[in-house]
């Protein structure tokens, strides 16, 4: 019995088997599902028709279910066509056991579909946002899709699962950006979008290895994570610029090659509104190129800053909702293509607060005048940078420039809305072929200290005659205690000992009191006075050594020897000021030796390039308004010549001087002959009275033009300041 039994279990197995193995595979075909299938179909959608012609019971091994499959049906809706490769209808089991048939699962895979094909489906449906996308953006491209339907009693879809593939895409994104020859593969449900192996390309930009997930939840959230390499260039930048365009730096002349791996998260509330985003990147910049839109121009460099390049650098970028957003990058630069060094910039954001550190070698030529330092081209310096900003506001937290042994390092200075307001310590030590040139420290305390061993003041004239529209100390009103124990000035002359006690106003001199040592008992006195009832300052400057204070004027430019007093009075803008100097020569002057050359006194010519041209005093009136300067009167009388001058100089440098100029000689005759004045004014014999020459300066600076014609007459001025010397 037992035997029987096993046997009967064996035929049994083997024809379950051998039927699951034939259902399996070849199936088993019937008609008599297909008024079932196509009733079902569209008891619920009058739109949809379906004609079946060989039906296939079948068995799904890995979900062990049965199944009725039909290859190529022929489904139309609304008169159109879809082409349908194959479909298969899940039978719950149970119910076809009680004769009752219900679907449990309709799984329907398509034919290639063409974008043609898609957008006439597409307006057949229910419109949106999608749907319009795909007519009014999709070009081109193929699609395969398989989706299964979840049926309930009802044959009410209760979920779904569509997967599939589209190829050769081509979608416009703005009048010039199309993505070209897409691909990618997708799977979604009622929860879930995933989208994967995404491949595109855009003229200048491949995409590739793209990943991109939605999730459905209370919110919606997108993440996507891909790869692009970019190859942007004269010839295809332009079609980037209107999105670009609020970027710094990007502009027609852009050259960008780099690669990036991209990581974006997005969410959306129900309304498609954005709720939270972080985009970050990193990857690598190859070789980019930068034409700046606004040259960095700055005093301490040779040329401008036009153009930036980078290569061989690493990028990484975020941006984000939280508005904790960060720029990092480091790698090798160039201003001229040529000469690459190292940098490393951190640019952390948050709000409006930005902080930076940047390291950097820095090769171009640097020179600063204030303290006469310079640095040749090629030689590199390291140049450090923590600096803090907030809309108008920047915390220059430090600054160290380190260049062999040269030392440059400013800390915590703050400014406002481009001024000044505070400074803590600034310190800096120079060698000029190991020389020391300066060694001094400025504190920034409840007054300022300026004090060290050294100063190089030799471009100190040439940088406060600079002209500066905006006074950027103007927050800053302290007293200043300047202790210097030598100090190089212009020509080589030494000043030792330098001491200065003085008040700061609103980033101004408002009263000085120094004094320095020339050596040789010779010295240099300053003082400045406030007079507040009358808003009026006065300066006198008194100096054993004028050439030092004068070396930046070309007018003063071959004078040797001499004492200077000068005196001013500054009322607001304007100024009324006396400049006298006794007992000094001119020496080598070019400006001197031409007018003489040109008025014919050859003597003096020769005088003035050899042991120079004695002067026993010059007087200077002038006046200063908004940068125009009015020479009232330049006097200078001496034993070999005279001159009396006047005049103007613009603010944009044009100079126009004009003045008679008598040799001794000439004017000696004159005062002997005084009494009988009239005379020599109008001469009774030709050639008498024939006293010098007047002579006319007028041009810009480097260009001014000369013109001398000799003169008969003294004009009444004349006369009297020469009456004035002789009665001194």
């Amino acid at each position: 019995m037992k035997k029987l039994f096993f046997i009967i279990s064996i035929i049994l197995f083997f024809l379950l088997f051998s039927l699951i193995l034939v259902l399996s595979t070849i199936g088993f075909e019937t008609d008599k599902f297909n008024n079932f299938i196509s009733d079902k179909t569209i008891q619920n959608n009058k739109n949809i028709s379906l004609k079946l012609e060989k039906v296939k019971f079948k068995f799904d091994v890995k979900d062990f279910n049965l199944f009725i499959e039909t290859q190529n049906p022929e489904l139309i809706y609304q008169d159109l066509t879809i082409p349908i490769q194959n479909i298969k209808v899940y039978l719950d089991f149970i119910s076809l056991i009680k004769s009752k048939l219900k679907i449990h699962k309709t799984n329907i895979s398509s034919k290639e579909i063409n974008i043609d094909q898609l957008k006439k489906i597409i307006i057949k449906t229910k419109p949106s946002n999608l749907n319009s996308l795909i007519i009014n953006k999709v070009k081109n491209g193929k699609l395969i899709i398989n989706i299964e339907l979840y049926l309930n009693d009802n044959l009410d879809i209760d979920n779904f699962i569509a997967k599939g593939e589209v190829k050769k895409m081509d979608a416009i994104i703005s009048d010039n950006l199309s993505l070209q020859d897409t691909s990618f593969n997708f799977f979604a449900d009622s929860s879930d979008i995933l989208i994967k192996n995404v491949k595109s390309k855009m003229d200048g930009l491949i995409i590739k290895d793209g990943n991109l997930q939605i999730k459905k939840d209370k919110e919606i959230s997108l993440k996507s994570d891909f790869n692009t390499e970019i190859q942007i260039n004269k010839k295809n930048i332009i079609n980037y610029l209107p999105i670009l365009k609020n970027i710094k730096f990007i502009n027609q002349e852009t050259n960008f090659n780099a690669n990036f791996d991209n990581f974006l998260n997005i969410t959306f509330d129900k309304t498609f509104k954005i709720t939270d985003y972080d985009y970050t990147n990193k990857g690598k910049v190859n070789k980019s190129f930068f034409k700046l839109n606004k040259s960095i121009e700055n005093s301490f460099l040779e040329k401008n800053i036009d153009h930036l390049y980078l290569k061989n650098s690493n990028l990484n970028i975020r941006y984000a909702a939280d508005e904790k957003n960060y720029i990092h990058a480091s790698g090798s630069y160039s201003v001229d293509d040529e000469n690459y060094q190292n940098y490393d910039f951190k640019n952390d954001i948050f709000k409006d607060t930005s902080n930076i550190n940047l390291n950097l070698e820095f090769a171009q030529k640097f020179s600063i005048d204030f303290i006469n330092y310079n640095k040749d081209y090629g030689k590199l310096a390291e140049i450090f940078l923590n600096i803090s900003t907030k809309k108008n506001f920047v915390n220059l937290k430090e600054l160290k420039y380190t260049e062999s042994k040269n030392l440059i390092l400013i800390e915590n200075l703050k400014i406002n809305k481009q001024n000044i307001t505070s400074l803590k310590k600034i310190k800096v030590k120079t060698f000029n072929k190991n020389n020391l040139k300066n060694d001094f420290i400025l504190d920034f305390g409840e007054k300022i200290k300026v004090f060290g061993n050294r100063y190089d003041a030799k471009n100190l004239n040439k940088f406060l005659n600079q002209k500066s529209k905006k006074n950027i100390l103007k927050k800053i009103s302290k007293d200043i205690d300047i202790n210097l124990k030598n100090i190089d000035t212009p020509l080589s002359k030494k000043l030792k000992n330098f001491r200065l006690i003085g008040v700061i106003e609103k980033g101004k001199f408002v009263k000085i009191s120094s004094k320095g040592d020339f050596g040789n008992n010779k010295f240099l006195d300053i003082s400045m006075k406030n007079d507040e009832k009358n808003k009026k300052q006065y300066l006198e400057v008194y100096s054993d050594l004028p050439q030092p204070l004068l070396s930046e004027y070309s007018f003063f430019k071959g004078l040797a020897d001499g004492i200077l007093t000068f005196s001013s009075i500054i009322e607001g803008g304007t100024s009324s000021s006396k400049l006298i100097i006794d007992n000094f020569k001119v020496v080598n002057a070019p400006g001197v030796v031409k007018l003489l050359s040109l008025a014919d006194f050859g003597g003096l010519a020769d005088l003035a390039e050899g042991d120079g041209l004695s002067f026993e005093k010059m007087e200077i009136k002038m006046s200063t308004k908004k940068g125009f300067l009015k020479l009232d009167e330049l006097y200078a009388v001496g034993p070999s010549i005279s001159v009396l001058m006047e005049g103007y100089k613009e603010e944009n440098g044009l100079t126009s001087l004009r003045g008679t100029l008598v040799p001794a000689k000439n004017l000696n005759k004159l005062l002997s002959k005084i009494p009988v004045i009239g005379n020599i004014i109008i001469p009774k014999e030709i050639g008498e009275g024939l006293f010098g020459v007047s002579f006319k300066m007028k041009g810009m600076p480097g260009k001014i033009k000369t013109t001398i014609n000799p003169i008969k007459t003294l004009t009444p001025r004349f006369i009297t300041k020469a009456l004035e010397k002789q009665k001194k």
